[in-house]
């Protein structure tokens, strides 16, 4: 399955799992505001039912529209008489049980010659506790001489009690959806690393081959007879194989050191080393394709020379790589503060911002669309970035496409 497709499918799925959230929450909120309208509306026919039996037995007229809805959890009924509490506590119960409003309330008597709630208690349908209940912040009104308020505090839990099954319900998609969306995760995962595992054993067969095949080649002539009477030629056969021993050795202990890293078991065997006469061994191969500007005063340091050698081969090979025809790689030591900074800085071909955190990943390298003309295994940066934080130094990348690129390393000296 190619990329791109793999590609829609992960939009695709990604908007189907959207468009069931959002679903299952419109729903649910559907849901609320039925049972809100409801519940409003019962609790509405039972206040009337409840305002009729008071006026039929206090032998007054009642009122067209005597209930009135003043706030989601507050009702106020007009009754045109006093009220005894009592006599309301039972019509108040009876008329809700018969409306299926099971639900706790509470209830306040407004008394017109003291202008207060003369009265109030916490009531509920479900059993017959009588808790009196503060009235403070009630609404009131001077629409009505006599009335009677009704108030449900819990009311948005009685709310979500009644849907409990929906909220379940979405809740279980919310969760199968969860684990659809990691499992997606996962194999894209997956995926990605087969592909990284893929491109990783291809480099590294490809790159072992090189000096293999050197080494059999300079192995070949060195068996020939005529290479004794060849003093010279002898001697740089043996030159190039031992080249391409040490070559081989430096990518093996470089895969190797890779993955003791990732386990933290890296031991780094610490010198004091003076940089800059390493760094001029280190070009000696190079001749005068490589510029170096010693310009620190100061430049020893507390290192692993092995693993510092190989990570400042690393930046000189991964400069030349990304250079054009004509390499420009330059290397510059100065002293920071009480740090001695080694920087690599080449004229190539630059990383474009999006990559630059990318390319200290294990195994990244940066896609040129179907041009592969950059050899490498894809872990000379990582080891580097590997070797600078087990060494406790500072990595910093500038870099501009176009322009080229310096990577600058942070080392803290030790001074007596």
């Amino acid at each position: 399955m190619s990329r791109r497709t793999i590609q829609s499918l992960t939009v695709f799925s990604a908007l189907l799992i959207i468009g069931v959230v959002i679903t299952q929450i419109f729903w649910v909120k559907q849901a609320l505001d039925l049972r809100h309208r409801q519940f409003n509306q019962n609790a509405h026919v039972a206040l009337q039912d409840v305002a009729g039996k008071l006026a039929s037995v206090c032998g007054v007229m009642q009122t067209n529209n005597p209930v009135e809805q003043l706030s989601p959890e507050y009702f106020l009924v007009n009754t045109n008489a006093t009220i005894q509490p009592e006599l309301l506590e039972h019509f108040i119960k009876d008329s809700f049980q018969k409306h299926n409003l099971i639900a706790d309330f509470e209830i306040g008597i407004y008394d017109c010659t003291t202008n207060k709630i003369r009265y109030a208690m916490s009531l509920s349908t479900k059993n017959n506790d009588k808790i009196p209940t503060k009235t403070t912040n009630w609404i009131r009104t001077d629409k009505y001489p006599y009335y009677f308020g009704v108030r449900f505090p819990e009311q948005e839990t009685y709310f979500a009690g009644s849907i409990n099954g929906a909220i379940w319900s979405s809740i279980l998609v919310l969760v199968a959806v969860s684990f659809f969306a990691y499992a997606l995760f996962v194999i894209l995962r997956q995926k990605q690393l087969s592909e990284v595992q893929r491109d990783f054993v291809n480099n590294m067969t490809h790159e072992l081959q090189t000096p293999i095949s050197t080494i059999r080649i300079a192995a070949d002539v060195l068996n020939s007879e005529n290479i004794v009477s060849q003093p010279k030629r002898h001697k740089r056969y043996v030159q190039i194989v031992q080249d391409e021993i040490l070559r081989l050795q430096g990518q093996v202990e470089m895969v190797l050191s890779m993955a003791k890293a990732e386990r933290d078991a890296l031991t780094l065997q610490k010198e004091k080393i003076d940089a800059s006469e390493m760094i001029q061994s280190i070009l000696l191969p190079y001749e005068d394709k490589i510029k170096f500007r010693a310009n620190a005063t100061d430049n020893f340091i507390e290192a692993d020379p092995f693993h510092l050698r190989c990570m400042i081969n690393n930046l000189i090979d991964n400069a030349l790589k990304y250079s054009d025809d004509v390499p420009e790689v330059v290397i510059e030591t100065y002293n920071k503060g009480k740090c001695l900074v080694i920087a690599v800085q080449d004229q190539g071909i630059g990383i474009a911002p999006e990559y630059q955190k990318k390319i200290f990943n294990q195994f990244f390298r940066i896609p040129y669309g179907d041009v592969h003309n950059v050899k490498g295994f894809g872990i000379g940066l990582s080891y580097v970035k590997q070797i600078v934080r087990a060494h406790h130094w500072r990595l910093e990348l500038e870099s501009a496409l176009g322009k080229g690129s310096t990577f600058k390393i942070t080392i803290p000296q030790k001074h007596a």
